[in-house]
């Protein structure tokens, strides 16, 4: 794992050696292992490395190679290295201890601009071919890694994270107000639409899936890499999918196990991390070491309001899943007392280097990295990806499929089984599945004051960027949200874009980076996503089991408690309100000095900010942690923390 970056001149001049000084003093606020750089005539590669990897330690990066005339750094792990040393091929000699950067360098010789099509794994690295003048880098498919840049007329630089960009003469730190019109205007978690922008002018990143070539002072982009599969994979039996199934996740995992240093994972009490967790411990039983999990859990003084169906704290899962797997685990229960999402903020806005919303979590995420680091982690899995991949299956939308197609057998017998696992009459599901269905029986009943979530982009401010128009050609409507309800067409969206994982993936970048760990998740591997949107939709949803192919696959990994559990799942971040309440009239007080800033108002919708803290003054009410109208108190205050390090 490497913080990387560069520079190449336009019209071949030197590069000043004092900018490469200034852009590898940029990267010294994180913890290294290595620090390298490489400089011929107008090009300038630096790496600021943390070995993770056996084949990393001691690897030299940047890399020239004298005979290819090619220069490469990188912040690569990848993961199908045995398929590349066959595909390249690789002599068996060469093969132990070939860091990954040469692997890419290796396959950018045989395959040129196409060969991150050959790569699974999280990379983000540039290439200097010197014979054609070209310099060629690539970001993995999700954008796992990060991968900013800057060009003018004159010069081109690139680097893993934004602020050492700034450490250069020629780049200017202003606010691109385009970016932040989507911020605002965008309701849900994600960031922009747009993933090619940042919150900073002139600064652009490469957008996931994609590869960014120069040649002669031309840029060229290209998106490399499409998800979806073309064909669905016909099995002969629910047990021959299954099989498959647990073959190539376990593939997955494995390959994310390595490193020379201890291994790690989130782990709540679903069915995601759960199963990472359980097909990890296999693998490193045979290596004999542990994996440590670090599970989030509410302080001591949280009184639970959430409804039956909701857990804020997952204990009683998560210890059901420690106890089933057995030995092989070290496990970790944090509440991160006295932290709070609201006294975090700079500290958080330091490592994302731009606003975030999910600021709930934001805490305890940074918390857990800083715990994994103290434990001496060097891997940290994750399940992230799991909802739209291995633990895919909505029952009720898979329902109203089969009641369109007016397959009733097969709906009467799904719904009798989904109504005993989850208790309640199957019968009164019916106006729910019509609806779903049929979507012209909801306009047709709704009325016309439905919620909506509040609007905190100023109207004049979306009116003057047109953000509306252009975020609509992404699906999102002029709400904020995402125009379709059909969760088939949501799914196809997102892998179909490749703005969703931004922001999830900046964090986890960055905080690799201050850490010195790799967040990793094999629900995310290319080769899992490939498989599981390959299936039949009636192998995710079976005898009346959502999420039926990993519930099958973990029988025996995972303990029924957790395997089985249709009627419960856990929320996390539901005490944010809670933790914030001795610190609640500072947050009012800073609020209404947000309110009557005039930069401020000139982006914010400010009348909807009123309402919003008229009732948070009321005082702090844990119980309403979901309240959009608390939520945008935070968002709003984030952003506005944000822009005043413009001033």
């Amino acid at each position: 794992m490497s913080a990387i970056t560069g520079i190449m001149n336009f019209n071949r001049e030197p590069v000043k050696p004092e900018d490469g000084v200034r852009l590898m003093h940029g990267l010294s606020q994180f913890p290294s292992d290595d620090i390298r750089v490489w400089q011929k005539d107008h090009v300038f590669l630096g790496c600021h490395a943390q070995w993770i990897t056996p084949e990393s330690v001691g690897e030299q990066l940047p890399f020239y190679h004298p005979e290819k005339r090619l220069a490469i750094t990188a912040d690569a792990i990848i993961d199908n290295r045995d398929e590349l040393f066959d595909k390249l091929p690789v002599n068996k000699i060469h093969r132990e201890g070939m860091p990954d950067s040469q692997l890419i360098l290796l396959a950018y010789e045989k395959w040129g601009e196409d060969c991150p099509k050959h790569l699974v794994g999280d990379f983000a690295f540039f290439i200097w071919d010197e014979r054609k003048q070209k310099i060629f880098g690539a970001r993995d498919f999700s954008g796992s890694r990060t991968l900013y840049y800057f060009n003018d007329q004159k010069r081109f630089a690139f680097c893993t994270v934004i602020n050492p960009l700034f450490e250069l003469d020629f780049i200017k730190k202003g606010l691109d107000e385009q970016w932040l019109a989507e911020y605002l205007a965008i309701s849900g978690v994600i960031d922009t639409a747009d993933s090619s922008i940042t919150p900073y002018l002139g600064i652009k990143q490469v957008p996931p899936s994609h590869s960014l070539s120069i040649m002669k002072g031309e840029i060229n982009l290209v998106r490399y890499c499409h998800v979806y599969p073309d064909k669905k994979l016909k099995l002969k039996s629910d047990e021959e999918y299954v099989e498959a199934f647990q073959d190539v996740f376990q593939k997955s995992v494995k390959s994310r196990l390595r490193t020379f240093r201890k291994v790690g994972s989130h782990l709540s009490g679903g069915l995601d991390s759960g199963s990472v967790v359980s097909f990890a411990v296999k693998d490193l039983r045979g290596a004999n070491k542990k994996l440590h999990t670090y599970s989030y859990i509410p302080p001591k003084d949280f009184v639970d309001y959430t409804p039956k169906n909701l857990i804020p704290d997952e204990r009683p899962f998560i210890t059901s899943t420690v106890q089933h797997i057995g030995k092989g685990i070290k496990d970790h229960y944090l509440d991160f007392e006295n932290t709070d999402s609201y006294s975090e903020i700079d500290d958080f806005l330091e490592v994302m280097e731009m606003p975030y919303k999910f600021f709930e979590n934001s805490f305890w995420l940074n918390g857990i990295f800083r715990k994994a680091h103290e434990d001496g982690i060097g891997i940290l899995l994750n399940g992230a990806r799991g909802n739209f991949s291995i633990s895919w299956g909505p029952a009720l939308d898979y329902y109203a499929l089969l009641l369109k197609k007016f397959r009733l057998f097969n709906l009467y017998y799904e719904l009798n089984q989904f109504s005993k696992n989850v208790r309640g009459a199957r019968l009164r599901r019916i106006p729910v599945l019509a609806k779903l269905a049929f979507p012209f029986i909801e306009r047709f009943s709704s009325s016309n004051d439905t919620y909506k979530f509040p609007t905190l982009i100023n109207p004049d401010f979306s009116s003057r960027t047109g953000v509306y128009k252009k975020i609509e050609k992404f699906g999102i409507d002029q709400d904020g949200w995402f125009a379709t309800s059909n969760v088939y067409d949501q799914r196809r969206r997102h892998f179909e874009d490749v703005f969703h994982w931004n922001a999830s993936n900046t964090a986890a970048t960055k905080l690799s980076l201050r850490y010195s760990l790799w967040e990793r998740d094999p629900t995310n591997d290319l080769n899992v996503i490939q498989f599981c949107l390959s299936l039949p939709e009636g192998q995710f949803v079976k005898n009346g089991l959502d999420r039926s192919l990993i519930r099958r696959a973990t029988k025996n990994h995972l303990p029924d408690k957790v395997r089985l559990n249709q009627r419960v799942r856990g929320v996390q971040g539901a005490d944010w309100v809670h933790r914030m309440m001795p610190h609640w009239q500072t947050f009012i007080n800073e609020l209404s000095r947000l309110v009557s800033d005039k930069r401020v108002k000139e982006y914010l919708n400010t009348s909807v900010l009123e309402t919003a803290l008229a009732k948070a003054k009321k005082g702090p009410k844990p119980e309403q942690a979901t309240d959009p109208e608390y939520r945008i108190l935070m968002r709003s205050l984030i952003v506005y923390r944000f822009i005043n390090h413009f001033n």
